[in-house]
């Protein structure tokens, strides 16, 4: 199959070469082209340019045209941090918090992940799949094309086997992208509350050779806070993933200053997530570091948190990536164009580090900077048209809006909007 967008408004994150990542002052910058074509192959990006370089169409075989005048051409979103896969809303807490509960006296009372726990252990595979796929199929039309998955409200054996199968089958079932994380170390079990120790053995010793033999999990993730799990802790977890081909990931400070930047960093995980304590000591870490720190304001936003010092870190020559956190405690929404205008309206990054953030940094944190997150020639073909509109950082600016009309993954238009 091939498809031709012709009279492009504005083709958005162009690139001659692909880029790894963007970083600091670079962020700023975005490359677009307008009145443009886009010419897509099976499933690959073999060409694109100004309408008046184009050298019209010499084989119309399978070919499928679509005129863009007066829309945007953007990559799909990559969106790096999400808890898709659940059983069950959690909007007694939402009210609870309305109340004045904070996140750790809900937890205390046997909510929070503990109450994802539970009522996961109560769903079979099947219906978790289905609920999956339905919130797939919703982040795909707000404009993601790539997205991670992390287990972590199974918190024993045969639940976190679960719910990272599930995973492995969405992989199979949904024309997203998926790559999916083992967070085993989300939460400390209420059996295991005076005796963290043997919990963190059965993580390391129990589930992650099953997880290794079944080939279940691309990264290793630690929620590292106070009353969870501490950077040391972190670290042990963590490297013991890495001996079983689990590249490190980490939650890190959100809640505090716990240490979970610098574990991340002395293990060389690819990205640290959440920032909201982030010091000057943590940013000087990751500068000299191959790992991304990724914000994602929704949890922020939903939960009333100290903003991550997003500003401070792009001036101190940081990339920053920005995902959504989708999952039913602390960000029930996958919307990343909503994520875009959290980051314009709440971080006061332009329109451009917004993009950049939640595009090529973002699959860099994926580790698919190579395939996705810009448009580039033989990359995969993973882009969204807009409606009319004037310019990309109307996006941004209106928030709230359904304003994609197209989605192409990996060179074929979605059909089925529900």
């Amino acid at each position: 199959m091939k498809i031709l967008i012709k009279n492009i408004k504005q083709l958005v994150q162009t690139e001659a070469l692909p880029r790894i990542k963007v970083t600091g002052a670079e962020m700023k910058n975005i490359t677009s082209i307008s009145d443009a074509w886009l010419a897509i192959e099976e499933d690959k990006i073999v060409g694109f340019g100004r309408m008046e370089d184009w050298e019209g169409i010499s084989d119309w075989t399978n070919l499928t045209i679509i005129d863009a005048s007066d829309k945007i051409v953007m990559p799909c979103y990559c969106d790096s941090h999400t808890h898709i896969v659940y059983a069950g809303s959690r909007e007694g807490e939402f009210v609870d918090r309305i109340n004045g509960l904070t996140y750790e006296q809900i937890f205390e009372r046997g909510g929070g992940i503990l109450n994802s726990a539970k009522k996961l252990e109560e769903a079979n595979e099947e219906e978790l799949i289905e609920s999956a796929l339905k919130r797939l199929n919703e982040i795909m039309w707000q404009g993601t094309g790539a997205v991670e998955i992390k287990s972590g409200y199974g918190l024993r054996i045969e639940a976190e086997l679960k719910m990272l199968r599930v995973i492995k089958k969405l992989k199979a079932l949904s024309p997203l992208t998926i790559k999916a994380t083992f967070l085993g170390a989300h939460a400390v079990p209420a059996e295991y509350k005076n005796d963290k120790q043997t919990y963190i053995d059965i993580i390391i010793n129990e589930m992650m050779p099953k997880i290794a033999a079944e080939q279940l999990a691309d990264y290793c993730d630690v929620f590292c806070e106070e009353n969870y799990f501490t950077k040391e802790e972190a670290i042990k977890i963590l490297i013991a993933g890495k001996k079983h081909g689990m590249t490190p990931k980490v939650h890190a400070e959100q809640l505090s200053n716990s240490g979970g930047v610098l574990a991340g960093v002395e293990v060389g995980a690819i990205s640290v997530d959440h920032l909201e304590f982030v010091g000057d000591k943590e940013i000087d870490a990751l500068r000299n570091s191959k790992t991304m720190p990724t914000i994602l304001p929704g949890a922020a936003f939903f939960l009333s948190l100290p903003l991550p010092p997003a500003r401070k870190m792009m001036d101190a020559g940081l990339a920053l990536a920005v995902a959504s956190d989708y999952n039913p405690g602390s960000s029930p929404s996958g919307n990343m164009n909503f994520m875009l205008s959290l980051c314009c309206v709440q971080y006061k990054m332009t329109p451009e580090e917004a993009i950049n953030a939640t595009t090529i940094n973002s699959a860099y944190a994926m580790d698919l900077s190579k395939t996705h997150g810009s448009i580039c020639v033989g990359k995969q073909a993973n882009v969204f048209i807009t409606k009319e509109i004037s310019s990309y950082a109307y996006i941004p600016y209106s928030f709230g809006s359904n304003l994609i009309e197209t989605v192409i993954i990996s060179g074929k238009i979605v059909t089925g909007r529900q």
